[in-house]
Formats: C-alpha cells, sequence, structure tokens
C-alpha cells in the first residue's frame, strides 16, 4: 500500500507527539528523583478522565483492532459481546472490588494475595502472570502489529516487531506509569477518531459514495444472520460464542478476570487520585467500551460483504485485490480495510492502530515490570532496596520482557482469528484464579490450603474439559470456574473447620457505597446494554 507524503508527515507527527508527551511527563521534577511510587503508580495523582482513557487505550490494541475485526469477517456481531458485556463488568469491578484494593493501598494484584491469603501462593501467582503476559499477551500484540505492518506497508516482520517495541520502550521504560497514562490520553483520542474515520469510509466506500449509513443498511441487508448477538448451534461460530451461554456462563470469567484481577488493567485505577475519581473513570470506560464495537468488528464484516461481492471488487479495481481476507486468514481483514483509505487519510487510520498496539505494550511492559519488582525483586532478591534500585530494576525487567517478546511474536504465524486464540489459552488458567479472588474477597472462610489447592487443581480441570469433545471453550471456563470454587469450598471447610478464616476480609455496607453520578451512569450503560441486545438479539 502507498503511503502519500501528507500520510507520512501525519504519522510520523503523530510518534513525535507521543514520545514527547512521554518524556515531558517523565521528567524529573526539580530536586525529586522518581521513586517507586512515582514510577509504578504515577504518584498516585491520575485524575478520572485520563483513567477512563488509560483503560481503553490499555485494552484495545492490535488484538481488537485486527483481531476482533478478523473475527467479525468470519463470524460476525456476536464477538461484540467480549465488548459490551465488559461495560457492565467494569461497573461490578468499579463497585464492588475497587474500594477494597484501594483501602489496602496495592502496588499490585498479586501484593493482595500475599494480604489475604500468604506469600507463597503469592509468589505462584506473579510468576504466572509474568510468564503470561511475555510469552502471551506481549507476543500476540507485537505479532498482529507487525502483521498490520507487514500487510499494510510491507515491512518485514521482524523489523515491524523491533519497530513497535523501540516504540513502545522509547517513553515508558524510562517514564513508568506516568508516561504510559497521560500518553494514553492522546492515544484514545488517535484510536477512536480513527476508527470511526475507518468505519465511515469502508461503509461508504462499500455503497459506492452514498455515506455511512446508506452504506450500513446494505451491510445489513446482504447478510442479515451476521447481526445476530446470539449465535444457533448451527452456526461453525458456536463453538467460540456458545449462544445464550455467552450472556450467563463463561464470558462472565472472561470479563471478571480481566477487567478486575488484570494488572496491566487495574494498575492504573490503583494509581487514582481517589476512590471517587477511580470509579468516575470506570464509568467513562464503559461508555466507550459500548463505542468500540462499532470501530472494529463492524469493518470486518463491511469487509466480508464487499470480498463477497463481484460488483464491489470490480468496482475496486487492482488495489482491492492485494492482501485479500478469506477463510483462514480473516485477520488479514482490517489492514485490507486500510489499504482502500483515500491519500492523505490512511496517515490518520494507521496512527490509530499503531496507538491500540503501542498503548497496550507500554501498559504490559510497565505492569510486567510492576509485578517482577515488587513481588519477585524486593521480596526475594534485595528486600532492602532503595527506591533508585527499585526504579531501575522496574527499567531493566521491562526490558528483557520486551527482548523475550520480540523473539516469541513471530513464532505465532499462521494463526487465524487471533482475539479467539488469546482468549482460549488465557482461558485455561483464569477461571482458578478468578475463583481464588471471588471466595478471597467475599467469603471469609477461604482458607490459604485451599486457595492453593484450587489454583493448581483448576489447570488440569480445564485441560480435561479441552479434551472433552463438544464442550465450547466458554463453557469450559464456566464449569472450570465453578468446579475450581467447589474445591476452594470442601478443602476450606476441612482445613478450617467451618470457622471464619483469620485473614477474611471484614466487609461493611459503608464500603460499597458510590455516588449518585456513578449510580446513574451504571443504570444508563446498563439500558443502554438492554436496548443493544435487543436491537441484536
Amino acid at each position: 500500500m502507498e503511503f502519500s507524503f501528507v500520510d507520512i508527515i501525519v504519522f510520523i507527527s503523530y510518534c513525535l507527539l507521543i514520545v514527547g508527551i512521554g518524556l515531558w511527563v517523565s521528567r524529573d521534577k526539580k530536586g525529586h528523583e522518581k521513586n517507586a511510587e512515582d514510577y509504578f503508580l504515577a504518584s498516585k495523582s491520575l485524575p478520572w478522565w485520563a483513567i477512563g482513557a488509560s483503560l481503553i487505550a490499555a485494552n484495545i490494541s492490535a488484538e481488537q483492532f485486527i483481531g476482533m475485526s478478523g473475527s467479525g469477517f468470519a463470524s460476525g456481531l456476536a464477538i461484540a459481546s467480549y465488548e459490551w458485556m465488559a461495560a457492565i463488568t467494569l461497573i461490578i469491578v468499579g463497585k464492588y472490588f475497587l474500594p477494597i484494593f484501594i483501602e489496602k493501598g496495592l502496588y499490585t494484584i498479586p501484593e493482595f494475595v500475599e494480604k489475604r491469603y500468604s506469600t507463597q501462593l503469592k509468589t505462584i501467582l506473579a510468576v504466572f502472570w509474568i510468564a503470561l503476559y511475555v510469552f502471551v499477551n506481549l507476543s500476540s500484540v507485537l505479532y498482529l502489529g507487525a502483521l498490520a505492518l507487514e500487510t499494510i506497508m510491507g515491512v518485514p516482520m521482524m523489523y515491524g516487531v523491533m519497530g513497535l517495541a523501540l516504540f513502545a520502550a522509547a517513553y515508558s521504560l524510562y517514564g513508568g506509569l506516568s508516561a504510559v497514562a497521560w500518553t494514553d490520553v492522546v492515544q484514545v483520542v488517535f484510536l477512536v477518531l480513527g476508527g470511526l474515520l475507518t468505519t465511515y469510509l469502508a461503509l461508504d466506500t462499500l455503497s459506492d459514495g452514498a455515506g455511512m449509513m446508506a452504506g450500513f443498511k446494505q451491510v445489513w441487508e446482504a447478510v442479515p444472520e451476521r447481526f445476530h448477538m446470539i449465535l444457533d448451534e448451527s452456526n461453525p461460530e458456536f463453538s467460540n460464542l456458545p449462544g445464550i451461554w455467552v450472556l450467563v456462563g463463561g464470558m462472565w470469567v472472561a470479563n471478571l478476570y480481566y477487567w478486575g484481577f488484570n494488572q496491566y488493567i487495574i494498575q492504573r485505577t490503583l494509581a487514582a487520585k481517589s476512590l471517587k475519581e477511580a470509579q468516575k473513570g470506570i464509568v467513562m470506560a464503559a461508555f466507550l467500551k459500548l463505542l468500540i464495537p462499532f470501530i472494529v468488528v463492524v469493518p470486518g464484516i463491511a469487509a466480508y460483504v464487499m470480498v463477497n461481492d463481484p460488483e464491489i471488487m470490480a468496482r475496486l479495481g487492482e488495489l482491492g485485490q492485494v492482501n485479500i481476507p478469506g477463510p483462514g486468514e480473516s485477520d488479514k481483514a482490517y489492514p485490507w480495510l486500510l489499504q482502500l483509505l483515500p491519500v492523505g487519510l490512511k496517515g490518520v487510520a494507521f496512527a490509530a492502530l499503531a496507538a491500540a498496539i503501542v498503548s497496550s505494550l507500554a501498559s504490559m511492559l510497565n505492569s510486567t515490570s510492576t509485578i517482577f519488582t515488587m513481588d519477585i525483586y524486593k521480596q526475594y532478591i534485595k528486600k532492602d532496596a532503595t527506591d533508585r534500585q527499585t526504579v531501575r530494576m522496574g527499567r531493566i525487567s521491562a526490558s528483557i520482557a520486551l527482548v523475550i517478546a520480540c523473539i516469541m511474536a513471530p513464532l505465532l504465524g499462521g494463526i487465524d482469528q487471533a482475539f479467539q486464540f488469546i482468549q482460549e489459552y488465557t482461558g485455561i488458567v483464569s477461571p482458578g484464579i478468578l475463583a481464588v479472588f471471588l471466595l478471597g474477597l467475599f467469603w471469609k472462610k477461604t482458607t490459604n490450603a485451599a486457595a492453593i489447592w484450587g489454583a493448581i487443581l483448576s489447570v488440569p480441570i480445564a485441560m480435561l474439559f479441552k479434551l472433552l469433545p463438544g464442550i465450547p471453550f466458554m463453557n469450559q471456563m464456566g464449569l472450570t470456574c465453578l468446579l475450581t470454587m467447589l474445591v476452594i469450598i470442601i478443602v476450606s471447610y476441612l482445613g478450617g473447620k467451618g470457622k471464619d478464616n483469620e485473614k477474611g476480609i471484614e466487609l461493611t455496607k459503608d464500603i460499597f457505597k458510590t455516588t449518585p453520578a456513578f449510580n446513574i451512569g451504571a443504570f444508563t450503560i446498563s439500558l443502554i446494554l438492554v436496548v443493544l441486545y435487543a436491537l441484536f438479539w
């Protein structure tokens, strides 16, 4: 795909803006050298709008723009349940999880495990999370981002991986969470506006210049079956999105784990000025989640209609014949659409895609280094580490994680629907972790031994369900979580003899009180979700 001089200037300007902002907010204030709280929690100074923007920028990455568009191409709007149900999940996290986390003054999620259970279990989970972030999250984002560069610009995979890694490292390694969060505010503007621009132009091109609404109507009429949120068993994608069980089953496991107990997501709320600011940021992020399917899934459906309509493909000419998505290559849908954009707008859309990739990379790097430094380095390697040594180790560990991810990324080649791949393999371990956290938060009788047994046994339980034929992986996640909770309850009763555990959390009604603004936001989001599901059922 050819970029005009204007496109190149737009994209370079975006890169310079992000690095410039990141380095500017990262500078040491006069007479004040960065300490651990500055580097890992942005001095606990983030306002609600920075938190909301940063939550979305950290979440939306290549796996959404490329992977979710690919799933839209392959199966339609049903994949949007991940986004729309995340909106209501965020409200639950803001009301019931955040008050406990912020009250305990946490740096990391494993730190909560230590306070509620034991150092032993904290270490097990810290090592697991570091491995997951490096070998699955960082690697997959680098791979999908580099795939987009390769498809759109012809950049070789390895060069794309290295370029994206260096871009994210340029400001996040030095500045820590402050640099990540404040650049995210700018990134999310590029991300949303660039994504909306791509959706508009894709639908306008499909309708031969008749406008976005005409294009949307044309897509709706061409493939009405692809606008069903609840799939039936005859749909080939039922194994990934098993009908009504998406709403009442394993999707809750995926979302509650991701939004409630995932370090690189929850870390920006732990850095809030106050609990109220964190909760307002959560509501903002929930509203933005309602918008995301229209900028990542709908373009994938539009691409499906376009490549299967000979008249449209003839109108696109030679340009439309390059890198065409198809069966087994669904993830080419979004990059294919970008090459159809007019000269001058490709740079904006490409900046949006880069913003999604780089902001997520920076967030994952920061959180990987936070967990390693606070839960491994300060626990076992140098307990008396100074602030300077702690911050330096944060930068070193992030650099090592990035190098490993760069080596792993090209090895992921050949994966179709990468978004589903990530969900499926994260889903082997997330049910057990969710069970440990939910019972640890809300059931005082849960013991440390029971939590350890639950965490260990959840993996073979998940693998057993994976081996059994005919059980969709989302249902596997739900069943694994329920069985793990049962294991934890039984072991807790056997070991604790039905008594409250000494580390059980004392919950009061006051801790879950929220402001009228939060309550109105939560009600509005719930109402919009009811309308969306009624419309697209």
